[in-house]
């Protein structure tokens, strides 16, 4: 009888936050496919590299969204198995669990970092759906699980999910990957080869050290280099340092009917995961308002706005990756999480869709018809309501690896919370992020993503006249924790690996409590400021005395209410 652990067994270490996305993502799809919801564009990734970053960082980002799901913070414990030992993998929709030999040592692992500061983050594309095994043993986030706890680096990641997608099959369907570690950035993308076939097809590059680029639930990668000859003893091809891709990635395509012409022209998007309207507007503008928020030349970023509009003729791409015109900091990154493409052509604040109070916000469905019957579609942002969790995940090479490698997280929209430092070094999970105190189902105020939702659902209604008070509470945090930090850093370097892993997690729960409290007195603010839709005068996070003042409706608002009722409520 082989000697077993399982995945989906009780408790925190083998819980967490893989398991229960899973089972979550499972209820998802199943909406998705009963109410043709938003969550079929669900997810972003915003990545450096580090020397595109202000302190040479390596920066990846993960927005998980769709509706229905709480999201959680995992921690998987390091451990050293014995010969013959298996693991239990419980994959999407499988009755029974498969199991496969244990690895000699797994890294720890919290949230999507490893403690060797390898995070792997992902957006989904689909593709083309017939090349989803079923039958597969894997989907993709047991794929990335398995990856933190048996790699010490990116390439190793990618090599490890090749194997393991050979060996037990892939049933997830098109998938982005960014893979990093503390002193690269790789960009994954993957696709299953249909019922009763193992393995997957894929391609990986790296990011040049000095871009940013993004991914937001489209196939990105096009033409790729490629070796002139493909190894006899491994499965896969690498171009050193810039590119490694299965060795049939082109082959398959031409067996399947995807793909003629010659291998120096193929795209990997065009045969596996090719655009249409909504691959372009709803995804890829995400990834272009990225773009643009750090081009040197914003109207050339302007130049892309018919490919947005799917006029694939006059324009059919945006870059890869791109070179920002300055260095971005992590705190930069969190500011993008939380874009409504404010400022540009497709700013969701300054139309009467954004309703009296200039929101980024737009009711359900994504697509919709008018009265008339005419087709009709709204923006789909990096920051949204649906999200379960978010992240931002700084690997840096110059520190030791427990106090270098921090993921700042939280529960629900990145727009509406403020980001809370975790550390890879740490030995459990706070409190309020743990699975059990985030039911989806039950209010509670022990709860973070409770607690973020209590004040976003005030903010949402009245975006403009609320927002500051928010951004307020969000900043004050922020700042904080980035002053902090160097405190912590001076801290660790006197620390033995035992104390320091205390130290990390003594902190990491300090930071948030502190994140629950202050959420706290905001939500107490915003009650009684906002009482009766009037707006009392505050300061320091708190009610002072003083004459109420009524927030304005949106100058575009007041247009459209004059457009349609005419001199009803024009003054004589």
């Amino acid at each position: 009888m082989p000697i077993a652990r399982s995945y989906a067994s009780p408790g925190l270490a083998r819980a967490g936050l893989f398991a229960y996305i899973c089972s979550m993502k499972r209820l998802i799809a199943t909406i998705v496919s009963c109410f043709a919801c938003i969550a079929g564009f669900a997810c972003t990734n915003l990545i450096v590299g580090k020397a595109a970053s202000v302190d040479g960082s390596v920066i990846c980002t993960y927005n998980c969204d769709g509706f229905g799901f709480s999201g959680a913070l995992s921690y998987y414990a390091p451990g050293r198995h014995a010969p013959g030992e298996m693991l239990a993998l419980r994959s999407w929709g499988a009755a029974e669990p498969h199991y496969i030999p244990e690895a000699e040592y797994t890294y720890a692992v919290v949230g999507l970092m490893n403690e060797k500061q390898v995070s792997i983050v992902e957006t989904t594309w689909d593709g083309r759906k017939e090349l989803r095994n079923p039958e597969g043993w894997l989907d993709y986030f047991t794929l990335m699980r398995l990856a933190l706890q048996r790699s010490a680096s990116a390439r190793e990641a990618i090599k490890v999910m090749n194997q393991l997608v050979q060996e037990y099959g892939y049933n997830s369907t098109g998938e982005s990957f960014a893979v990093c570690d503390k002193d690269e950035a790789w960009i994954m993308e993957i696709i299953g080869k249909g019922p009763g076939r193992k393995g997957a097809v894929w391609v990986a590059m790296r990011l040049p050290d000095d871009c940013i680029t993004a991914y937001a639930n489209s196939s990105r990668i096009r033409r790729f280099p490629q070796v002139k000859k493909a190894p006899k003893k491994l499965d896969y091809c690498e171009v050193e340092g810039e590119c490694m891709y299965s060795k049939d990635v082109i082959s398959f395509a031409r067996e399947m009917g995807y793909y003629s012409g010659a291998d120096a022209d193929f795209s990997f998007r065009e045969a596996y995961g090719p655009l249409d309207f909504g691959k372009v507007r709803y995804c890829e503008a995400r990834v272009w308002s990225f773009f643009r928020r750090h081009a040197a030349d914003k109207a050339a970023m302007d130049a892309y706005l018919p490919f947005l509009n799917a006029k694939f003729d006059v324009c059919d791409e945006l870059p890869l990756w791109i070179k920002p015109a300055e260095k971005v900091s992590v705190r930069d990154i969190m500011d993008d999480m939380r874009d409504h493409y404010e400022g540009t052509a497709l700013d969701m604040t300054v139309d009467v869709s954004a309703g009296p109070w200039a929101s980024p916000y737009r009711n359900q469905p994504v697509n919709f018809d008018a009265p008339d019957s005419t087709h009709m579609f709204r923006e789909r942002p990096i920051g949204c309501q649906q999200s379960g969790m978010t992240m931002v995940c700084q690997m840096r090479g110059f520190l030791p690896d427990a106090v270098g490698g921090v993921t700042y997280f939280n529960l629900d929209d990145a727009s509406m919370v403020a980001y809370v430092p975790v550390y890879c070094g740490i030995n459990r999970v706070p409190e309020p992020f743990r699975r059990e105190n985030n039911n989806v189902l039950e209010f509670s105020t022990e709860s973070a993503f409770w607690m973020n939702n209590f004040v976003a659902n005030m903010v949402y209604p009245r975006y403009s006249a609320m927002i500051s008070d928010l951004k307020e509470a969000q900043k004050e945090l922020e700042d904080f924790y980035a002053e902090d930090q160097k405190e912590v850093e001076e801290r660790a370097a006197k620390l033995t690996p035992s104390e320091l892993s205390d130290f990390l997690t003594a902190k990491t729960v300090s930071y948030t409590d502190r994140m629950m409290k202050r959420w706290d007195k905001l939500a107490r603010l915003l009650i009684v400021k906002h009482n009766d839709q009037i707006m009392r005068p505050s300061k320091d996070g708190g009610v002072v005395p003083g004459r109420h003042t009524s927030p304005a409706y949106s100058p575009a608002y007041i247009e459209a209410v004059k457009e349609q009722t005419g001199d009803r409520y024009v003054k004589p």
